[in-house]
């Protein structure tokens, strides 16, 4: 009756329908509660005026928002950077059918609330192509045995045939971190899924996404991480289509694997958090900033003179430790690495004559590497 207000009852009242329906107005809660015991099986298609991919969890991806570039924001065929299996920007690893078939380049061009992309630009017509992220064990352990899903933001330019572009979870049961980060063993004709080198299995069966020329977002969901002795995760994005032409370009940027059966919202870590990420695979020393600067003092004639030399981050395991560019030295032979560790790398030298020695790098090109990428 429209003059009743209020309903009370001693006992447990259980009410049955198919549905219940209030008409009450915006503006007027149609139900209340005082209890905050929790309620299971509540389903609710929003909470507080926000749907469920408002709610962000982890991402798995590193470097996602390809803001962290320390390799450099340009990788060509000058010195073969942009060949097959080879590492761009940070925790990224360009693939292709062949080498030489697209450039690669940090943009400042992203949908709104980011900053940078990675653009692939199309060098060698009608190729595949596409990046690769490969997950550390440690940290893909969540989605092992469970869920997972993928977003991220992507856009093309130039003649419009880079329009079917796909995206795969695949799983290695092999061993752990020791993984073949050329996941392709043959890249098929178009709009025919990549066979994939032993050990690797794709986890979803990848759609065409028909990217356009504006920035978009796309999402797969629900995907189920159920191969076998599972040991490492990693998504792969790329282009299936064979009939490419030079100036093509594919924008990609807001990447997220989470451990969620639905795509939530991409969020960038602060940049200080993404870069020590990076620099657990990759870090490099040096350069023009005088860090590995070294002065000794008063010494005889061949005696030894090491220098410690500390990473910012731990290392997942012991890097190779390489020296890039001829570092300035005087009165000593040049540096070399003597041993590392997780942690850091031992630089020695040789002291000329008696007396005092120095070496640092004084350019650009002057650096150490740091590298144990999966």
């Amino acid at each position: 009756d429209t003059g009743v207000t209020k309903i009370d009852f001693d006992d447990t009242i259980a009410v049955e329908g198919k549905s219940f329906t209030s008409t009450v107005a915006t503006g007027t809660a149609p139900y209340a509660a005082t209890s905050t015991t929790l309620n299971t099986n509540l389903n609710a298609d929003m909470l507080d005026g926000l749907h469920s991919t408002s709610f962000v969890s982890d991402n798995l991806i590193i470097n996602g928002d390809m803001n962290i570039a320390p390799r450099g924001t340009s990788f060509t065929s000058t010195s073969s950077l942009n060949n097959d299996d080879t590492y761009n920007l940070d925790r990224w690893v360009l693939l292709s059918d062949g080498n030489d078939i697209v450039d690669v380049t940090q943009q400042a061009d992203a949908p709104t609330g980011l900053l940078n992309s990675i653009r692939l630009d199309v060098e060698t017509a009608n190729k595949k192509f596409g990046i690769l992220q490969i997950i550390e064990q440690k940290n893909c352990q969540q989605i092992i045995g469970g869920t997972c899903s993928i977003s991220f933001y992507a856009k093309t330019a130039g003649s419009g045939k880079l329009d079917n572009l796909k995206a795969m979870v695949v799983s290695w049961s092999s061993t752990a971190d020791t993984v073949t980060s050329d996941i392709v063993n043959a890249w098929g004709a178009e709009d025919t899924d990549p066979t994939l080198v032993a050990n690797w299995t794709a986890e979803n069966d990848p759609v065409d996404l028909n990217p356009t020329t504006s920035w978009a977002r796309y999402t797969i969901e629900n995907i189920s991480i159920d191969t076998a002795s599972t040991t490492n995760v990693a998504l792969f994005i790329f282009s299936d289509v064979t009939d490419t032409d030079v100036g093509d370009f594919l924008y990609i940027t807001g990447v997220k694997l989470e451990n969620s059966s639905i795509a939530t919202n991409f969020k960038s870590r602060s940049i200080q958090q993404e870069l020590a990420l990076c620099q657990r695979y990759y870090e490099i020393m040096g350069s023009s900033d005088g860090f590995l600067y070294y002065d000794s003092y008063q010494m005889d004639a061949g005696q030894p003179i090491p220098q410690n030399v500390y990473f910012k981050v731990e290392k997942r395991a012991t890097p190779t430790i390489t020296i890039f560019g001829t570092l300035n030295y005087s009165n000593c032979a040049a540096p070399s690495t003597a041993a590392s560790n997780t942690k850091g790398c031992v630089l020695k030298s040789t002291l000329t004559a008696t007396g005092r020695a120095y070496y640092l790098p004084d350019s650009a090109d002057d650096y150490i590497e740091a590298a144990i990428e999966l």
